[in-house]
């Protein structure tokens, strides 16, 4: 599959997964590990309460937290080198800023309740059952979250593919 071929792959899973299931931050982590592999189920399991900005409290937005699991996925520290003496942790620390480069160009914001002010003129409290609600029907999940996860699925791709940490011809698993 071509470079193209496969962002688009990721960009438009993660818009799809989180129009059809939400949960930003799974929504990214599930696109690149249905895309190119790389992503186990714990860390999938691992990203649930990031979403909606941690907990739905409009902290940081659970897509960039998401697709700063996948880097670690990637590239990160094991548990089995803590001491991390080749420095392993200060090039996943890169990685991860450019993603928040890439929200702050786009968005003015890694926040979610700042995203959702952008997009939607307002932020909500997602935990807050008639919030929600108001999310929903302001299109939360039909086409403002859904495109800020395929985005960030497919800034992270772009990032793994110029490191080289996934290839060109991967194909969907």
């Amino acid at each position: 599959m071509k470079k193209d071929e496969l962002l688009d792959l990721i960009e438009s899973l993660g818009t799809d997964y989180e129009r059809r299931f939400g949960g930003c931050s799974q929504c990214v982590v599930g696109a690149i590990r249905d895309a190119v592999g790389g992503v186990d189920d714990s860390v999938f399991k691992a990203a649930t309460g990031l979403a909606g900005g941690v907990g739905l409290s409009g902290a940081t937005c659970g897509a960039l937290t998401g697709s700063v699991l996948v880097i670690g996925s990637f590239l990160g520290r094991e548990y089995d080198n803590f001491p991390d003496p080749e420095r392993i942790r200060f090039r996943t620390f890169e990685l991860a800023r450019r993603l928040v480069e890439h929200f702050e160009k786009e968005y003015g914001s890694t926040m979610c309740a700042q995203i959702q002010e952008r997009l939607m003129g307002r932020s909500f409290r997602l935990y807050d059952e008639d919030d929600h609600k108001a999310f929903i029907e302001a299109g939360g999940h039909d086409d403002k979250c859904p495109v800020v996860a395929g985005k960030a699925a497919r800034w992270v791709a772009e990032i793994l593919l110029e490191e080289s940490l996934i290839q060109e011809g991967s194909a969907p698993r």
